[in-house]
């Protein structure tokens, strides 16, 4: 289909993994053109080009990403590139993107979004273009365009709810929402492993489960199984005996029957949109969500005192350094009680001192 630049229409033709453009004054020409170009054979296209343009890049990649990767991943690339075409033309051949014009772009992104969403553009940009380099026929001209400087950030800590919040919570969920809860909270999951666990994942027997994640360099869907708790375990098995959608293989699926929701019926979840707040809010507490259940996992593992590597092992990171990070706002609370020791200590030492000088002076008097 022709799209209309300036005051001249583009007419764009794709087959067989080529691509011709042409520029025309009016519409019907461009897609007269289009409709001609399209009956010929490839061979046959006298104005013939191999030039890859960013299109042409972004449509390949994002074609892998799909296979790849999660939907929550695909969604984030996929919402980069509407934001970088945006300021630049789709139409731009690849040869022609600059780093100046990409830093030109994270700027923007960066005043109108924020430095850690201009960031997290620049990062896609930069694994999709090193991605092109490799797979993408013709490949991608080296240097990598995008590897630009990075934004300055405004980083918050993650808020991790209290223990106690999150048992209000727990009090007013129900049914099958209680057992959600209480998967996060003793597995230390995330989001998407509790969302696509089926029941063959259950092994009531040996009581574990078996956790499915894409949370990995290349995207690949690996499994660990973690031990379940006996109280866990005993909720799995009432919620297996008087589920009321018995044909599905999920664990957990939506139940709403509401005229929206209608058509998800017995379906697993997928994102559970405002779940967490409006629970949050029935309960009174400060809102947060199921990733914060899961650091509430971390910290209260690591109180009982649980060295790292027994948590990096219920968390299923590869990296202790990724649980250390998950640990770092405990570490801060014991330095503050450190602190305050010290001042005690020091306190206390003051006080001795002076009741010695008084002692002192009592016997020179």
């Amino acid at each position: 289909m022709p799209y209309k630049k300036g005051q001249q229409w583009i007419a764009q033709v794709r087959k067989d993994g080529q691509r011709l453009n042409k520029v025309f004054q009016t519409k019907k020409e461009a897609k007269d053109w289009e409709a001609e170009m399209k009956r010929k054979p490839v061979n046959e296209w006298s104005e013939k080009t191999d030039m890859t343009c960013l299109i042409d890049w972004a449509e390949a990649y994002m074609d892998t990403v799909k296979v790849r990767f999660s939907d929550e991943t695909y969604t984030e690339k996929r919402t980069m590139f509407k934001h970088f075409f945006k300021v630049i033309d789709p139409e731009t051949p690849v040869s022609k993107l600059t780093p100046a014009m990409v830093m030109d772009h994270i700027v923007k992104q960066s005043q109108e979004r924020g430095g850690n969403c201009a960031n997290k553009d620049r990062k896609n940009l930069v694994a999709g273009w090193n991605w092109g380099m490799k797979y993408l026929t013709p490949v991608l001209p080296a240097p990598n365009p995008c590897l630009v400087e990075k934004m300055p950030e405004k980083r918050y800590p993650r808020y991790v709810p209290s223990e106690q919040d999150f048992w209000k919570v727990y009090k007013v969920a129900e049914g099958q929402d209680k057992l959600m809860l209480s998967a996060f909270l003793h597995l230390g999951a995330r989001r998407g492993e509790i969302f696509r666990m089926k029941w063959d994942d259950v092994d009531f027997p040996s009581s574990r489960v078996r956790l499915w994640t894409k949370k990995r360099t290349d995207g690949t869907l690996e499994f660990d199984w973690l031990p379940i708790t006996q109280e866990l375990r005993k909720m799995l098995l009432g919620w297996w005996e008087s589920r009321p959608v018995k044909e599905s293989p999920f664990v957990f699926v939506c139940l709403n029957e509401g005229n929206f929701c209608q058509p998800h019926y017995g379906k697993p979840f997928t994102s559970r949109q405002h779940f967490m707040e409006k629970l949050c809010e029935k309960a009174g507490v400060k809102p947060f969500g199921f990733h914060g259940i899961r650091h509430l996992t971390a910290s209260t593992l690591y109180k009982l005192g649980y060295e790292v590597a027994v948590i990096q092992i219920v968390l299923r990171h590869q990296s202790p350094s990724t649980t250390e990070r998950y640990l770092r706002r405990i570490g801060l609370e014991r330095v503050r009680d450190a602190l305050e020791n010290i001042a005690e200590a020091e306190e206390a030492e003051v006080i001795a001192i002076s009741e010695m000088a008084k002692k002192r002076n009592g016997n020179v008097i």
